[in-house]
């Protein structure tokens, strides 16, 4: 009875570190149970992937892209441009979004994104990514708040912000109602605290897709393709 409660054990042991292991390499990923009940996902992708080869990402199940444009205000990723147009030229919707830092003002950052990234008919609304913490939480807030009125007026879209949960209860819940939020969540289904409904869900961060030779972030749109070209209008 020992001996086979053993022999039942290692092999539960086993099968866990494999499944610990795929997991941790991309090649499962547990969230997919949940991603599954939304028919429309997409990328997101910086320099951190290199490049890539857009011809082969097309032939994948994913829709849309949105590509880093800039952080701060004199930062721009170089692959920037090649990874607008090539994303565009075989058939991907994409977006550009801007990495938000406390090391200068919200509107000169508005003035580095746009002066990279173009106002073209087709393309997802812009995305103001917030993932760092400030020591005023009035300054953020008013730094933050001119670089979205900015780069809403210039693009004339509401800009979609991309928070963890931590940004999301300290700078953004009470605030920017009217602005479709993107919640990173690896581990679950997300679930915003005070119920708001998020348009984007960045379920993975360790994706494997044909044409690009490293981890890459897979998301969700949490509507339907036709509301998603509806978005890009």
């Amino acid at each position: 009875m020992k001996r086979r409660i053993l022999v039942i054990f290692s092999i539960a042991l086993t099968v866990l570190i494999l499944v610990g292991y795929l997991e941790y390499r991309g090649f499962i990923w547990h969230n997919e149970i949940f991603a599954q009940r939304y028919d429309v996902k997409g990328l997101d992708v910086s320099n951190h992937q290199g490049e890539i080869d857009w011809e082969k990402v097309s032939e994948s199940r994913y829709s849309f892209v949105f590509i880093k444009a800039t952080e701060g205000n004199d930062y721009r990723d170089k692959y920037f441009q090649s990874n607008w147009d090539e994303a565009k030229k075989n058939g991907l919707l994409r977006g550009a979004y801007h990495y938000f830092t406390t090391g200068s003002s919200g509107n000169e950052q508005a003035e580095n994104f746009i002066n990279l990234v173009p106002d073209e008919d087709g393309m997802l609304p812009p995305v103001i990514d917030i993932e760092v913490l400030g020591d005023s939480k009035e300054v953020y807030l008013r730094e933050l708040t001119d670089l979205i009125t900015r780069v809403e007026q210039h693009y004339g879209k509401k800009p979609i912000l991309y928070v963890m949960y931590p940004y999301y209860e300290e700078y953004i819940k009470g605030s920017f109602e009217d602005y479709p939020i993107w919640i990173r969540d690896i581990v679950k289904h997300p679930s915003l605290s005070d119920g708001r409904k998020w348009t984007f869900w960045q379920y993975c961060n360790r994706g494997h897709v044909k044409g690009i030779g490293t981890y890459v972030d897979i998301n969700c749109f949490s509507g339907s393709m036709e509301e998603l070209l509806e978005l890009a209008k």
